[in-house]
């Protein structure tokens, strides 16, 4: 292939970045990954142990069968590899019947013949005890088909396998510039450059130095980590699954069992709130008890048998669109770089599938799915790269 060192370089391999490489190196594309740090790495958005999976995907019903997709490829992923990377251990979500998340999740359900259970508050307070003073009126709604996945395990999966399939991958290598030629883009990096036919670009909340017209919001985001006191068990995953529950105020506490007896994984998000933005280069990884005391006190009430103080306190990112809706695809029409980003905090479960999509519109395949909610065009005007 003369002049050009791949036919498709991959800027990023995290979740999105090491599946694009994976279903590019599947169907035989000479590709080229990079990242500047190591696969699996806990300095973005794709660590901290578990990451949720649901079908149901009340953020958008365009999404339900983007999360089909993507269960079937972490399957084919798992076999590729032969390590378990999904652990459909179900899902609960427990909220007021006319919010949009228990609206949504049953609308969805219904439509894309989805098997969930609603649940009173009868029901939901004999099979999951731990969760208490539930609010008057509150339902829950269980997915036996939702569950946990191993990010750090997963990249580095779609990494490996991509790497016996023929792809090859630049490792602590940073691109530190694209620059759009005739026929292609040359990626340039410290100490050489790399000339490929089209690029996608799946940096995550470093998307802004490459494409700063892209109205994205970078978020520091703590993960929390406590222990579980009580009877032994009572908090292992198999007994307190993956769970969303509104706590009023705007608030939806998240989490999720402990494995092997570790600790519970719990998290709040703030409906409403907006953190301030940050810069990922210098972002703060040191913690307080400011990252969690609001926390702490949601925990003591809505799950009194976990420590309110937590064992453990980890920072990612989160990189956030205006919709909260991701941004997948070319930008201004320009083919020969795609970007990736805008995970919204929902990204993970659904790597899989972007995946295959990218590949899809890096070779200019016809889609599998029709995602016209993640054209990154949404947010632009008359501007070119």
């Amino acid at each position: 292939m003369a002049d050009f060192d791949a036919d498709v370089g991959v800027v990023g391999l995290g979740a999105w970045g090491s599946a694009t490489l994976w279903r590019l190196a599947h169907r035989g594309v000479d590709v080229l990954g990079f990242e500047r740090f190591e696969p699996g790495h806990a300095f973005g958005s794709s660590h901290g142990g578990s990451r949720m999976f649901r079908l149901s995907c009340y953020e958008h019903r365009g999404l339900v069968a983007l999360a089909k997709l993507s269960l079937d490829l972490w399957r084919a992923l798992e076999t590729a590899a032969g390590v378990p990377l999904l652990d459909l251990c179900g899902g609960l979500l427990i909220g007021a019947p006319e919010g949009r998340m228990i609206r949504e999740t049953l609308a969805n359900a219904r439509d894309f013949d989805l098997d969930v259970e609603r649940l009173d508050a009868t029901e939901l307070k004999r099979r999951f005890p731990q969760h208490e003073g539930v609010a008057a009126g509150h339902v829950g709604v269980w997915e036996p088909s939702a569950g946990l996945l191993r990010p750090e395990a997963a990249v580095r999966a779609a990494v490996a396998v991509s790497t016996r399939l023929g792809a090859r991958v630049c490792r602590d290598t940073r691109v530190v510039r694209i620059e759009p030629v005739s026929g292609g883009v040359v990626l340039h990096t410290p100490t050489r450059t790399f000339r490929v036919r089209r690029t996608v670009l799946a940096v995550g909340p470093w998307c802004s130095t490459f494409v700063p017209r892209l109205p994205l919001r970078i978020i520091r985001k703590p993960i929390t980590w406590f222990a579980p006191e009580g009877t032994p068990g009572e908090f292992s995953v198999d007994r307190f699954p993956m769970f969303k529950r509104e706590c009023g105020e705007g608030r939806v506490l998240w989490g999720c069992g402990a494995y092997d007896g570790g600790d519970v994984k719990l998290g709040l998000e703030a409906k409403g709130r907006v953190p301030p933005e940050i810069d990922p280069e210098i972002l703060d990884r040191s913690t307080s008890a400011a990252d969690w005391e609001e926390l702490g006190r949601v925990v003591s009430q809505a799950v009194p048998g976990v420590r309110p103080v937590p064992t453990r306190v980890s920072v990612c990112m989160g990189t956030h669109t205006p919709d909260n809706q991701f941004a997948l695809g070319p930008v201004g029409g320009d083919r020969r770089l795609i970007v990736a980003t805008g995970e919204s905090s929902q990204g993970f479960k659904h790597a899989t599938g972007i995946g295959e999509f990218l590949a899809q519109t890096a070779v200019g395949e016809a889609p599998s799915l029709a995602l016209p909610f993640t054209d990154p065009d949404r947010f632009l005007t008359e501007q070119k790269i």
